[in-house]
């Protein structure tokens, strides 16, 4: 199946206690894109960037067979830009730097070769731009699966709770979950949410893995303890892809298919966090990912006996 990806390409600087970075390419869809191409999966992008993008980005993408089609480059713009220093846990960051410049006005275009897409990203932007998105395909995808943030519920809560509706999956953490659902309890916010249309809900939890409802059925994944993390900028994006990617060379989008596409993204984030940026995920091989899911395995598999 053909994944569209929509939302942003974007510079990044990042400090966290390992280090820092001037700036480095960041966004959304790329963490996104770069997972689907690992992952075999025919993508492509919906984004926009300014003059200061560079051609040898925009290269790596071609060079994955992501289409960039879809990538407006606006020239007297300038790109996306966020700053931000981590805490020590690296749970907690404080932004030092949000520049919009071109993401403010961007009104997303669906290239032909991107129509017939069966799986839609809607990557983490104003409920009302992927209203729009939806709005542009010729047909409904077969799958809409939702990222969003507690700054749309605050500021657009109107427009979200319309995207909501017409969205098969939607992908919130805990904190996030909670203020959508006024629930805090997350199995009540869960039964909540799918009332506003989602038949699943992902609720991430960081470090503590990820919970997935469907009707009355819950799975738990936990996270991968790893001895190194450095940068968890892009880990909830490179999840998502993995999840979007995995559902994509699957074709079926059943509760077990989705459970096993939740530990395919839990495993592609574990890679994110390990160096700055994209720089881990891009070195990332198919032989790297079956050994990450052994060891998922290994951690999730058990037999009780009680006597």
């Amino acid at each position: 199946m053909k994944l569209l990806v929509v939302g942003s390409v974007a510079f990044d600087a990042i400090e966290t206690p390992f280090g820092k970075t001037d700036k480095i390419l960041g966004g959304a869809a790329t963490y996104i894109g770069i997972t689907s191409s690992i992952l075999g999966v025919d993508s492509g992008i919906v984004s926009v960037v300014g003059g200061d993008f560079p051609q040898e980005h925009l290269d790596m993408f071609t060079s994955r067979n992501v289409n960039i089609e879809g990538i407006e480059i606006v020239k007297e713009g300038k790109t996306f830009f966020w700053a931000g220093k981590y805490h020590n846990d690296l749970n907690t960051r404080d932004t030092l730097v949000t520049e919009v410049n071109v993401l403010e006005n961007f009104d997303p275009k669906i290239p032909d070769s991107m129509q017939d897409a069966e799986i839609l990203l809607l990557g983490n932007l104003h409920p009302g731009v992927q209203l729009s998105v939806l709005k542009k395909m010729n047909n409904r995808p077969k799958l809409v699966i939702l990222d969003t943030m507690n700054f749309w519920m605050d500021s657009a809560m109107d427009v979200l709770e319309q995207m909501i509706a017409k969205t098969d999956v939607i992908s919130i953490n805990d904190e996030e979950a909670r203020q959508l659902s006024g629930e805090y309890s997350l199995v009540k916010a869960a039964k909540k949410i799918h009332e506003m249309g989602p038949q699943f809900v992902i609720i991430k939890k960081g470090e503590h893995g990820a919970l997935l409802f469907h009707d009355n059925r819950i799975f738990a994944i936990p996270a991968l303890p790893l001895e190194e993390v450095f940068d968890p900028t892009g880990a909830g994006d490179t999840f998502a892809g993995g999840f979007a990617a995995y559902l994509a060379k699957k074709g079926t989008f059943d509760f077990d298919t989705m459970k096993s596409a939740l530990i395919v993204g839990s495993a592609m984030a574990s890679f994110t966090v390990e160096k700055f940026g994209t720089e881990r995920l891009e070195e990332v091989k198919e032989s790297d990912i079956q050994k990450r899911l052994k060891q998922f395995k290994e951690l999730t598999t058990f037999d009780v006996e009680l006597q």
